[in-house]
């Protein structure tokens, strides 16, 4: 199955089974840019979807990944209360540069360098929770305790 993957897909693919993840990426006719259309495709509630964004931390210029759950709006204040950074936002551009991956198919992890995580506990109530895979086509299925496992990230209240 992983043969038929696009590039930015496989990566994420190699990236998972190097890192010891079983997790398979699947590339869905479907689009997965959004978090309603991904639940759309994939036949999920949207609040199972673990979106990633980007932000850029203002003092070191370094990005910084949240990954929400997909029915919430990230409280940019609350979490810079929580975290102690000022974070700014990332153009297209930037996450492509610095993350390898172009907005609307950001994975939670196996980007260019390790990234500054911090993760939404709403994703916590799931048994399953779905992540982008590099495209905005491509997802895989994980649990939060390995999206924790996977990222290194860490717990905060953002929502």
């Amino acid at each position: 199955m992983s043969a038929d993957l696009s590039n930015s897909a496989q990566r994420v693919q190699e990236f998972l089974r190097e890192q010891g993840f079983d997790f398979t990426v699947r590339e869905l006719p479907g689009s997965t840019r959004t978090a309603q259309e991904a639940a759309e495709s994939i036949g999920c509630t949207v609040a199972q979807i673990a979106k990633s964004l980007i932000f850029r931390d203002e003092a070191n210029d370094q990005p910084v990944l949240v990954v929400a759950s997909g029915v919430n709006r990230v409280d940019v204040k609350k979490l810079e209360a929580a975290t102690g950074l000022k974070l700014g936002k990332a153009g297209g551009s930037y996450v492509k540069e610095r993350t390898g991956f172009a907005i609307g198919g950001v994975p939670p992890a196996g980007h260019l360098t390790p990234l500054t995580t911090f993760l939404d506990p709403d994703l916590q109530q799931y048994d399953v929770i779905w992540a982008a895979a590099g495209t905005p086509f491509a997802v895989f299925e994980l649990t939060p305790d390995s999206l924790a496992a996977l990222t290194g990230g860490r717990w905060v209240e953002m929502a």
